[in-house]
């Protein structure tokens, strides 16, 4: 089966179920929380996957990682998830998941990264020209900084880049210079 079938389909469901029971904000904010934690705790992955740990410890530690309570609405889906076999799948199923709520909800994911930090003042003017453009939609910011840039920024809003970067200037001059 397709990776990509399978994430979005246990997405689906979550988000009815979540839905049914009037708690898709709050699974929203767990799966955020999922994310964050497997991109920041490499080991996470090789836990969950481990065929020793028992599901009971699995599940434990998910719901720690989420911020869930156990018997709640991701805390139940995710032990469904451990006893199909599809753990593997967790962190894209809570992609998925979130990129539906984000699609249904008007949310627009936008990620400035700056070479040096940003006041709130420039920030907020970047953040203002985005929601021109997007019409309306809320904004779910995220900043970073990356000194690889050396100067100006980028803004990713839903996967597309607007680069201002000195490195971006750097490389396509560089690139005009060798042709």
């Amino acid at each position: 089966m397709n990776d990509g079938l399978i994430p979005n389909r246990y997405a689906k469901a979550l988000f009815k179920l979540s839905q049914e029971l009037g708690d898709t904000a709050a699974v929203y904010d767990q799966m955020k929380q999922l994310d964050v934690a497997y991109a920041a705790e490499a080991g996470l992955k090789k836990a969950v996957n481990n065929p020793f740990l028992p599901v009971a410890d699995k599940l434990k530690l998910l719901c720690s990682a989420s911020g869930s309570e156990a018997g709640g609405t991701l805390a139940r889906f995710m032990e469904l998830v451990i006893k199909n076999n599809r753990i593997d799948f967790l962190r894209s199923i809570a992609l998925a998941f979130m990129k539906q709520y984000r699609e249904l909800n008007g949310i627009a994911k936008v990620e400035v990264v700056t070479a040096t930090p940003l006041g709130d003042d420039e920030i907020n003017d970047i953040v203002d020209v985005v929601r021109s453009q997007l019409g309306g939609k809320t904004i779910e910011l995220t900043k970073n900084v990356d000194p690889a840039l050396i100067g100006g920024f980028t803004v990713d809003v839903d996967s597309r880049v607007l680069d201002a970067s000195v490195k971006s200037q750097l490389e396509k001059l560089r690139l005009k210079l060798l042709s």
